[in-house]
């Protein structure tokens, strides 16, 4: 199973000729995790740590809604709870945010209260009505009116707010948020110690909507980008590239006029007091921005020259990219099935964990006498294993998605007829996937996953440690979580070439690894020559739509200046845009290097002539004519002139 004793042998390049399971023995062991994923959920349901999550449970160790046993030294457990299914606390008010809980009583109720109950006459006039106890279950609704010093502790604080149950945990909510004065007089105490704190939240709560507003116009440019890259390629490294400079070098020269402009209405005295301390934090952070956009002009400026002959020898491999699209548009919507999926195994995996969290023996506060649940020693490991199961079955998904794209990509590469293609070859590579590849995903996500978990601890560590270790430790720390984040990305790397060359040649993860490092080796050169600049030119695509939702961010908030401060709205702008950007360009970034692995093995075995023909683009093939007659060694050389394609097949 391991890479080191992989036994298959090394067999010849034959692209979609032949399908075969691969990996078969780790995806029986994929299997059998994912059958222990099932049962960690199965236990808490079979134990009953589910249903006191879901019907919730009262201070004494039953369930509500529930016929409950007794638990030993507990005098108020084992009550039948059949009609009380609402979980009702004393005071609903008093929260533990360390520990994320209600510190109160709680107990089993038929009713929440709906109205407000001011005395103790009300609460007996409800029990009495509803058959809803809102004091402990050993004060009987008669002593509710007596003068008792039990009261206190044994019934709820006056007055009672109205209340009701929440959908899916029935839990008796306050309706008026007014019962959290509480906790928002301590926040907003806090705010109130920090000026600068309070003047930045009220800029963000000021300017929510044009926050709403860029992120959606962020949106709409990821979008216009796809469009972009799918119909213009051919021109879209040069208009990228045009765009960029103007956007760069016109932003930061906006910021140096804003901010020149903000310091002289700071200067002239005709703003209030507030207004000034506003307009100073204004100052600062255009100082700030318009530093920052001032070095990253120039850097952009410096790395760009030097490439600039490198960028003419992309055009070829982007348009084939963009026919790529044209005939695959589904392409575009892998991440949204992609997060959707992760999107709801995250939300069965937290409510498992939380299944968990109320799962175990009952134990009794002897201080309190509230009754918590605990797991025993040798459960306390589910929890460990429930969070390597997030890890690695994320990561799977992720490399599914990478595999069906590199199956489709392989697919539209490697049919020289390109009206032959499947109908559906977005589906076609995923049923292909699923029906041989999935232990190669498998073992693929699990090496990801064993180089991640100890890059987690550490960071876990670190964080735990932070003021306590000396300087030697804390280098060393970062210096590890810095060297397990390189391996990491350049595993990952490696099993995306892994998973393409699988589609190519249905060859087991190691030796499709083995055999894409080699070619790639093999390819040095010309891989760098187009990977480097294909990336470089995503991620100017990525910057001017973040450039463009900064710049947008920038004019309307600038109309806001008397009572708006600006770090955290472009923060959250730009971040938010960088991420959307991120998500559509990375399926086009996905299908670049899935050209790269199928161009690099056609260059390898044909060679143009009678027998030999190349799959390749018409583009590409005059790529490789001008690099011929060049020379591999100076990639810089290529002018992108027109020359005669070589023999193939069939024309593109």
């Amino acid at each position: 199973m391991g890479c080191c004793g992989s036994t298959e042998s090394k067999r010849e390049w034959k692209p979609l000729e032949e399908h075969s399971c691969t990996d078969i023995p780790w995806l029986i062991i994929f299997t059998l995790f994912c059958i222990g994923m099932a049962c960690i959920c199965g236990y808490p349901i079979a134990t009953g740590g589910a249903a006191r999550l879901v019907f919730g449970y009262d201070s004494y160790g039953n369930t509500c809604g529930k016929n409950n046993t007794k638990i030993e030294g507990v005098p108020l457990s084992g009550r039948d709870m059949t009609e009380n299914k609402f979980v009702f606390f004393l005071d609903p008010c008093n929260l533990d945010l360390i520990n994320r809980k209600i510190k109160s009583i709680a107990l089993c109720v038929s009713k929440c209260p709906s109205t407000e109950l001011t005395t103790y006459s009300d609460l007996k006039q409800f029990a009495l009505n509803n058959g809803s106890n809102l004091c402990t279950y050993d004060l009987t609704p008669t002593r509710y009116t007596s003068y008792s010093s039990e009261k206190s502790t044994k019934c709820p604080k006056l007055p009672v707010p109205p209340s009701k149950s929440v959908l899916l945990f029935r839990r008796c909510i306050p309706t008026d948020i007014s019962c959290y004065t509480q906790f928002a007089k301590a926040f907003m105490t806090f705010v109130s110690d920090n000026t600068v704190l309070q003047r930045v939240i009220s800029g963000v709560m000021a300017s929510k909507e044009i926050i709403i507003g860029l992120c959606i116009l962020a949106l709409v440019l990821s979008l216009i980008m796809m469009v972009v890259i799918r119909y213009i390629s051919q021109v879209l490294v040069w208009i990228l590239t045009v765009l960029v400079i103007i956007g760069s070098t016109g932003g930061t020269g906006v910021l140096w006029w804003f901010y020149v402009d903000h310091r002289k209405a700071l200067n002239s005295n005709t703003t209030s007091v507030f207004g000034k301390e506003v307009a100073s934090d204004n100052v600062t952070a255009l100082l700030f921005y318009a530093i920052g956009a001032t070095i990253f002009t120039v850097v952009l400026l410096l790395v760009m020259f030097f490439m600039r002959k490198r960028v003419a020898l992309t055009i070829s491999l982007f348009h084939v990219a963009g026919k790529v699209f044209i005939h695959l548009p589904l392409l575009v919507l892998q991440p949204f099935w992609t997060f959707l999926c992760l999107i709801l195994f995250w939300i069965y995996w937290i409510g498992v964990l939380l299944f968990l969290g109320t799962t175990g023996t009952p134990v009794k506060n002897n201080s309190t006498g509230v009754v918590g649940y605990e797991m025993p020693g040798p459960l306390q490991f589910l929890v460990w294993y429930h969070v390597v199961g997030l890890i690695w079955i994320s990561e799977f998904i992720l490399a599914f998605q990478q595999m069906t794209i590199a199956g489709a990509v392989v697919t539209y590469y490697f049919t020289r007829n390109k009206s032959q293609i499947p109908a559906t070859p977005i589906i076609s590579s995923m049923a292909r996937t699923i029906r041989y590849h999935l232990g190669t995903l498998a073992k693929g996500s699990f090496i990801i996953t064993l180089v991640k978990i100890p890059r987690l601890i550490l960071t876990y560590i670190h964080s735990q440690l932070k003021g306590k270790e000396n300087a030697c430790a804390r280098c060393m720390v970062k210096a590890c979580v810095c060297c397990l984040w390189c391996l990491e990305k350049c595993l990952a790397y490696l099993n995306q070439n892994a998973y393409t060359a699988t589609a190519i040649n249905s060859t087991s993860f190691c030796t499709s690894a083995r055999e894409a490092f080699l070619i790639l080796v093999e390819n040095a050169l010309r891989v760098a020559a187009i990977n480097t600049v294909g990336d470089f030119v995503l991620f100017l695509g990525k910057i001017l739509i973040v450039s463009c939702t900064a710049f947008a961010g920038v004019l309307a908030l600038n109309y806001q200046r008397d009572y708006t401060v600006w770090v955290l709205p472009l923060l959250i702008v730009c971040v938010f845009a960088f991420l959307v950007a991120h998500c559509f360009l990375s399926v086009f970034e996905n299908v670049v290097d899935v050209l790269f692995l199928c161009f690099a093995v056609d260059t390898k075995y044909n060679d143009g002539s009678p027998g030999r023909e190349y799959y390749m683009d018409k583009a590409l093939m005059e790529f490789v004519e001008n690099s011929k007659k060049m020379g591999w060694k100076k990639p810089d050389d290529g002018d992108g002139r027109e020359m005669k394609p070589m023999a193939r097949g069939t024309s593109a």
